[in-house]
């Protein structure tokens, strides 16, 4: 269960079904992380892109927020009909696009395509440290996140990632958002 903390739908509570494995951002979390991105975006003029996607937590909280464009990855097919149920549900099925795949071939297949002002990336806990890597990798050197934009990764307090484009990293209990800026123009790799 998780619940839509503002915007439209504000203090709508989502239950998933009782099978499914999952680990929702926390309300206070999530809360601290979108206080910081409204500081800088207008939610209203953004492109978001969700990775492992999960049962649409952050994704319901981006449309909630008036966000006309989140794109969801999600590799369970039992979650992406969630996302899709409850975003038909909720009336947001214009505002998100959900695509089934492994997030890795998803980005391989989709580099250079489209980009967005937030991707955001909440990956399984026990990902190994070397996959997270090559997750900021596909995402920075393939132009997924515009110019203004940023690449947040969610993961364990107790990781600490380093890289070059790496910003800031705030700590919410066990949980941790790492926010990485984009490469800059001469840093594309083609």
């Amino acid at each position: 269960m998780f619940r839509i903390i503002s915007g439209k739908w504000k203090a709508k509570k989502i239950a998933a079904p009782k099978n499914f494995e999952v680990r929702p951002t926390t309300d206070f979390a999530k809360e601290a992380l979108f206080s910081i991105l409204e500081n800088k975006y207008d939610m209203q003029s953004i492109s978001v892109l969700d990775l492992f996607a999960g049962i649409g937590s952050i994704t319901f909280e981006f449309a909630s927020r008036g966000c006309a464009d989140v794109t969801s990855v999600e590799l369970n097919p039992k979650h992406t009909s969630f996302i899709n149920s409850t975003a038909s549900e909720l009336d947001m099925s214009l505002q998100i696009n959900v695509q089934r795949g492994d997030v890795f071939d998803w980005l391989k297949k989709f580099r250079n395509k489209k980009s967005f002002e937030i991707v955001f990336s909440d990956a399984p806990f026990e990902m190994e440290e070397k996959k997270y890597y090559e997750l900021l990798s596909l995402v920075l050197n393939n132009k997924f996140v515009k110019p203004n934009g940023v690449f947040i990764v969610e993961h364990q307090s107790r990781m600490k990632l380093e890289h070059p484009n790496l910003i800031d990293t705030r700590k919410y209990g066990n949980v941790s958002f790492s926010f990485f800026e984009p490469n800059k123009e001469d840093d594309q790799e083609i």
